[in-house]
C-alpha cells in the first residue's frame, strides 16, 4: 500500500494490521519522493521473532542500521502500529505502548510517501 503525503512535526500515522504466514516480515517506508526507489526518511523493518531494524537511505546508499531486540509484535496475532513525528525523531508506538525512537537524519518535511508492505494485511491506516 502506498500513501502520498507531506509530513511535519506531530504528524501520525495508524496501522492496524495482521501477520499473514510463519515467521512475517513487516516493511514501512518513509519515501522522499513519489517512488518506490526514491530515497528514504526511515525505514523500518521487522523480522518477526527476531529483531527490529531501523535505517535511512540517502543518496542511494544505507546509513548504519539501528537495531532492537525488542519484539512486540507476534505471528498471526494483529497489532495496532502507530508512527509519531516529532521534532527530533520519529516514535514507533506498537499497541498503546512506545517501543522505539529513531532520531531524523532526513528531514520529515520531506517525505512524500509511505509504502507499507511484506507479509502483513492492513484492516486499517489513519493518517493524520
Amino acid at each position: 500500500m502506498e500513501h502520498v503525503c507531506h509530513y511535519k512535526e506531530g504528524a501520525t500515522n495508524l496501522l492496524c494490521a495482521l501477520p499473514f504466514r510463519k515467521d512475517p516480515q513487516l516493511q514501512v517506508d518513509f519515501h522522499t519522493g513519489r517512488d518506490p526507489t526514491s530515497d528514504i526518511a526511515f525505514h523500518f523493518r521487522v523480522y518477526f521473532r527476531h529483531s527490529v531494524v531501523m535505517n535511512s537511505l540517502q543518496d542511494g546508499k544505507w546509513r548504519e542500521d539501528v537495531k532492537s531486540s525488542k519484539m512486540p509484535f507476534e505471528d498471526g496475532k494483529p497489532f495496532k502500529l502507530r508512527f509519531l513525528v516529532l521534532d527530533n525523531e520519529y516514535q514507533v508506538i506498537v499497541n498503546d505502548e512506545h517501543c522505539f525512537s529513531f532520531t531524523h537524519r532526513v528531514p520529515p518535511s520531506s517525505v512524500k510517501m509511505v509504502q507499507v508492505w511484506r507479509d502483513v494485511l492492513l484492516s486499517s491506516v489513519d493518517v493524520c
